[in-house]
C-alpha cells in the first residue's frame, strides 16, 4: 500500500475514530477515488469513440471511392470538307435609257387684234406703284366705368330685446293662423308620428320673416311643413332696441297632434 493511501486512510480513521462510521459520509470517503477513476476512464473511452469513429468512417469510405475514368465516344460524323462559295449572281442589266422625246411645235401667227381685258399686267402696275404714306387711323378707345356692387351686409340679429316681436293680433291670433294653415302631413299619419317642432327665424326690422330654419324636428314631413306655415305668416310688429326697430331671432314651437 502506498504511503499517500496509507496517509488518507488514516486521516479517514483520526476523522471517524470515535463516530458512527455505517453513516454515509465515511463509505463516500472510501469510495471517492475508486468512482473518479471509474468516471475518469468513462470520459477518456466516450472521447476517443467520438474523435476515432469519424475518422474511421472516413478511412472506410476513402477505400471503397473507386475513381473509374470513362472515355466518353462521340461521333461527330466525318468532317465537312471546304466547298468553293458559289459565285455571286449576275447583276442586274442597266435599266433602259429613257428617250426624251420632244415635240416641236411650231407658233401659230394670228393677225387678230387683242383685246384689252382691262386686267393689269406686271408693267402696268410698276409703273403706277407710288409711294404713299398709310395714314394711322386714331382709335378712340371708351373705358366703361365699372360700378361696384354694393352688397348690403345686414348686422346679426338680436336674441332679446326691450321690445320683442309680436305677432299682429296677439298670440290668439297666430295660434288660429297656425291651426288654419298647417296641413297634418300623410306620412306621419300613417306612422302615428306626433311632437313638437321647433322653428326658429329672424323678424326683420320691417316686420319680414326671413331664415327659416328647424331646430328640432320629428320627421314624417312635419318639419317641412311648420317651415312652409312660417314663411307664410303676415309681417310682424318688429322688435325695438332703444325705441329703434333692429332685427331679432325669433323660435317658435309648433306642436302636431293626431286627433
Amino acid at each position: 500500500m502506498s504511503p499517500k493511501k496509507e496517509y488518507t486512510e488514516n486521516f479517514d480513521e483520526i476523522v471517524f475514530e470515535k463516530r458512527f462510521k455505517e453513516y454515509g459520509a465515511y463509505r463516500l470517503r472510501h469510495i471517492y477515488k475508486k468512482h473518479m477513476n471509474i468516471a475518469m476512464a468513462i470520459s477518456i473511452t466516450l472521447l476517443l469513440i467520438g474523435v476515432g469513429v469519424p475518422l474511421i468512417a472516413g478511412y472506410m469510405n476513402k477505400v471503397r471511392t473507386v475513381n473509374v475514368d470513362k472515355e466518353v465516344l462521340v461521333d461527330l460524323g466525318p468532317a465537312p470538307t471546304k466547298e468553293e462559295a458559289p459565285p455571286p449572281p449576275p447583276p442586274p442589266p442597266p435599266p433602259e435609257a429613257l428617250e426624251q422625246k420632244v415635240k416641236f411645235t411650231a407658233p401659230v401667227v394670228v393677225n387678230d387684234t387683242i383685246e384689252d381685258s382691262g386686267n393689269l399686267n406686271q408693267d402696268d402696275l410698276s409703273n403706277k406703284t407710288t409711294n404713299v404714306v398709310p395714314v394711322e387711323e386714331e382709335l378712340n378707345v371708351v373705358e366703361e366705368e365699372v360700378k361696384p356692387e354694393i352688397v348690403e351686409v345686414k348686422p346679426p340679429p338680436f336674441i332679446v330685446v326691450e321690445e320683442m316681436p309680436s305677432y299682429p293680433g296677439g298670440d290668439e291670433s297666430r295660434i288660429k293662423f297656425i291651426t288654419e294653415n298647417v296641413v297634418y302631413p300623410v306620412m306621419a299619419k300613417e306612422s302615428n308620428i306626433q311632437g313638437t317642432v321647433y322653428v326658429t327665424f329672424v323678424v326683420e326690422n320691417d316686420g319680414s320673416i326671413t331664415d327659416v330654419k328647424v331646430l328640432r324636428g320629428i320627421g314624417g314631413g312635419c318639419d317641412e311643413e311648420a317651415v312652409r306655415v312660417v314663411k307664410m305668416m303676415p309681417k310682424w310688429n318688429a322688435g325695438k332696441q332703444s325705441g329703434k326697430s333692429v332685427r331679432v331671432q325669433f323660435n317658435l314651437p309648433i306642436k302636431f297632434t293626431l286627433q
